[in-house]
């Protein structure tokens, strides 16, 4: 197997943050990164705990991190620069977005959506992430054997993540081998805050098929 190239950690990089303005197009992840390597997106990294966590100990693999409160976002990267990680950037922007209009077709190795705004009120609901006009696109932006992971403490619309995916996209359940038990995975700093609590965390993992097709249902061929 061959490996990606490491990251030279002593020349200067690109700075961690992306700013606005930077991004025009599909983003090209070579050019953001200053290498060939598998790439893993979390949407909703709050102050950073899982991303930096799995940044750091996996150095092969690039991250980028999505995140729409500014102050969460300015604490993430103080973090991240203070930890000397060259394999992460950080956009602030609304996720759903970004995956739809930025993520090249099949160039996400995992997707990461842990513990995302419920918005409870109905009127709101137009907001989630897991609706059926975004998870196309996730499906869309996975690898053929990609993987995606969600989380949430909110059993109802854990439900509704369930049932959208299976109605509009060809995403498989599955186990991923490198997040099969709860030390592996690192827990996000509001899974660890609503366990503690005495919420239940709900959750579920699938694949995008090895040999699927190029085109996504749900979406323009």
């Amino acid at each position: 197997m061959t490996m990606p190239p490491s990251l030279d950690e002593t020349a200067p990089g690109p700075p961690l943050e992306i700013l606005p303005g930077q991004l025009c197009g599909r983003l090209s992840f070579p050019d953001l990164f200053g290498r060939a390597a598998p790439v893993e997106i979390e949407v909703g990294i709050g102050k950073g705990r899982f991303l930096l966590q799995q940044a750091e100990t996996r150095r092969d693999v690039d991250f980028l991190g999505l995140e729409w409160s500014l102050k969460h976002l300015r604490v993430a990267k103080e973090r991240a620069e203070r930890r000397g990680l060259r394999n992460l950037r950080l956009y602030r922007a609304d996720a759903r977005h970004v995956i739809a209009d930025l993520v090249p077709d099949a160039s996400i190795a995992r997707l990461h959506v842990y513990c995302p705004d419920p918005w409870p009120k109905k009127r709101h609901r137009k907001r989630r992430f897991f609706v059926p006009e975004t998870v196309p696109h996730l499906e869309r932006a996975l690898a053929p054997g990609g993987y995606l992971h969600v989380s949430t403490d909110v059993r109802e619309y854990f439900e509704e993540i369930l049932e959208v995916l299976a109605s509009r996209t060809g995403l498989l359940a599955a186990a991923d081998p490198l997040f099969t038990d709860e030390a592996a995975r690192s827990g996000t700093h509001y899974e660890e805050k609503y366990r503690e609590e005495g919420r239940a965390i709900h959750r579920a993992s699938y694949q995008r098929p090895a040999g699927a097709a190029r085109h996504v249902g749900g979406l323009p061929s």
